[in-house]
């Protein structure tokens, strides 16, 4: 049966809000958390997806939908656009993907005005472009439904659960037929699609199969490959490789240096490395010179002030603590702002003890704490040869440079 189709009076301009689905828990991709939460190229995917529809100026808004005890991922994804303009509180879905749009258009009907349209697209479709918007929404000032689709050009099989046997598709389908892929974001005409959504008792796959099951003059527009929907953890990396392709990446750079006098005790540390000597090295924590100097210098290059900042030495927690934990530490603040670790040079000064035969272990253990490749870390020794408080052998010093990369971000 055709709904009686409501279309927004011309006399107004229409607001349009892009209904976000975040729900799921997304267990194929792997990774520990939502599929929508992860990284990608420096920036969490849900992030990714807000911000075209927030910098595009046909979206009045974004609404969010979010699965229930995410809301500490929801924080962190997107911690820098909280407050920002167009971005709506988050509403809590349901455990279907129908239940947690239901949710969201409800949320959306107790706003004064209602939107005209609405756009619901998935959390892990990051890629969606500026066009496929306009074009869904074009469709929209004629049609009560709006879906992006692609064509299918392989041969698909389905699987027999009772026979086992591998069937083709296509023997049900007339020849002259096209099969065809949905994407997202698929548009409505808000007050139908709520209506639709109330009134059903069935569940669907999508969207538009609501809308078509209920009558909808529903109209395909051209969408894009890209438009992939995250799933596996192969669709991770292909997505991370299109990325870095595509991305100019802003480097930053930061500099650090550290010194320590040499005290009693029969080792040094140096990059978490233990080197037997006839000294140890003065320090509030294992006075780690190296990982001292490549910490200030990632902190240096986030604009995150220095090691004394974050560990201050009057502060006892951090008597003989082992440096590893403060370099793991500013390893994950690059992480969390979005950025990955490209590089440190390490160049540790003194004229004793012999640190030669130590430089690998050095490599192997500060790419250990930084979570990087020990081909990404160089680590070099010299002399002041005989000059200054070093060449007196009173102490070991280190400088470093760390090397940051932020895809997409300034």
């Amino acid at each position: 049966m055709m709904m009686a189709m409501i279309m927004p009076s011309p006399s107004h301009s229409c607001s349009t809000i892009a209904l976000i689905v975040a729900a799921g828990q997304g267990e194929r991709a792997g990774g520990g958390m939502p599929k929508q939460y992860r990284m990608l190229c420096g920036e969490t995917v849900l992030r990714r997806v807000v911000r075209v529809f927030l910098e595009n100026p046909a979206i009045s808004a974004v609404q969010i939908v979010i699965g229930d005890s995410q809301e500490g991922h929801y924080e962190m994804a997107l911690a820098d656009l909280d407050g920002r303009d167009g971005l709506l509180t988050p509403v809590i879905g349901g455990t279907t993907r129908q239940m947690s749009v239901r949710a969201g258009l409800e949320s959306l009907a107790e706003r004064e005005p209602p939107p005209d349209y609405v756009l619901i697209h998935d959390g892990a479709r990051p890629f969606v472009s500026y066009e496929e918007i306009s074009a869904v929404l074009d469709a929209l000032k004629t049609k009560s439904a709006a879906v992006p689709v692609l064509p299918s050009t392989d041969a698909l099989k389905y699987r027999d659960e009772k026979t086992g046997q591998v069937l083709d598709i296509q023997r049900s389908i007339k020849k002259e037929s096209t099969l065809w892929r949905t994407l997202t974001p698929q548009g409505f005409h808000f007050a139908d699609i709520i209506e639709a959504h109330r009134k059903t008792q069935q569940e669907y796959d999508d969207d538009i199969a609501l809308a078509q099951a209920a009558g909808f003059e529903c109209q395909f527009v051209e969408g894009r490959n890209e438009n992939i929907k995250l799933t596996t953890h192969a669709d991770f990396e292909q997505a991370e490789q299109t990325l870095k392709r595509q991305s100019v990446p802003l480097p930053r750079t930061g500099f650090g240096y550290d010194v320590h006098r040499f005290g009693k005790g029969n080792h040094v540390i140096l990059c978490g490395v233990t080197i037997p000597f006839e000294n140890g090295l003065e320090g509030h924590s294992d006075a780690d010179a190296g990982f001292h100097a490549v910490t200030d210098a990632i902190l240096g290059a986030l604009g995150g002030g220095d090691i004394g900042d974050h560990f201050p030495p009057h502060d006892g927690r951090w008597k003989d603590a082992a440096s590893f934990v403060f370099l793991n530490h500013a390893a994950s603040l690059v992480s969390n702002d979005g950025g990955v670790i490209n590089h440190v040079d390490v160049t540790l000064i003194c004229e004793k003890p012999h640190l030669m035969p130590y430089k690998q272990s050095m490599k192997e253990s500060t790419a250990h704490a930084l979570g990087i490749k020990p081909r990404q870390v160089s680590i070099k020794a010299t002399t002041t040869e005989g000059l200054g408080f070093i060449g007196k052998g009173q102490g070991i010093a280190a400088y470093a440079i760390a090397t940051l990369l932020f895809y997409g971000k300034e």
